[in-house]
């Protein structure tokens, strides 16, 4: 079975608060009591952004272990994903490293296995049905398509279904 969640993108739909908060607090003299107040509304924005983005992985966390007995995950460096200025902010966005630290304990908690595939995996160049590997396809194919065994099926489901086959 594999789970779809929406990401709420909190950051995105307060980028417009934010940049004015910022600006607002830029322009006070440092230190001032306006300063102040403006830090504080500034911080109080940065908050509501982390508070939406906790209660997003905190329902669908919840969501995947109650569902599942085992749960596939690629192991793959944040960090490095990162450095691709076209999904940068989208990725720091939905703060990955807090989803699986927080997926990995409720797991625990919960008695649910977790198979972690390494990050050269090749989970979606793979078939699912055949095992037969792909080398040239890019991140926009979304379509995996098999020459072997003639397999048509949605790449992302593909890597799922190959990162944990039961």
């Amino acid at each position: 079975m594999v789970l779809w969640y929406e990401n709420p993108r909190p950051l995105q739909g307060f980028l417009k608060k934010l940049r004015r908060a910022n600006r607002s607090q830029s322009r006070k003299v440092r230190y001032s009591k306006n300063w102040q107040k403006a830090k504080k509304r500034l911080q109080a924005i940065h908050y509501r952004i982390a508070c939406i983005r906790e209660d997003a992985h905190h329902k669908a966390t919840t969501d995947i272990v109650s569902r599942v007995s085992t749960i596939g995950i690629e192991t793959l460096k944040i960090t490095n994903l990162l450095k691709n200025k076209k999904i940068a902010k989208a990725l720091s966005d939905s703060a990955l490293g807090g989803f699986l630290s927080k997926l990995e304990y409720k797991a625990d908690r919960h008695k649910v296995e977790i198979v972690k595939a390494g990050s050269f995996f090749a989970s979606s160049k793979t078939c699912s049905r055949c095992g037969h590997k792909i080398q040239d396809l890019t991140l926009s194919d979304r379509t995996y398509h098999c020459s072997e065994c003639d397999l048509r099926i949605d790449r992302d489901l593909n890597a799922a279904i190959n990162l944990c086959p039961s």
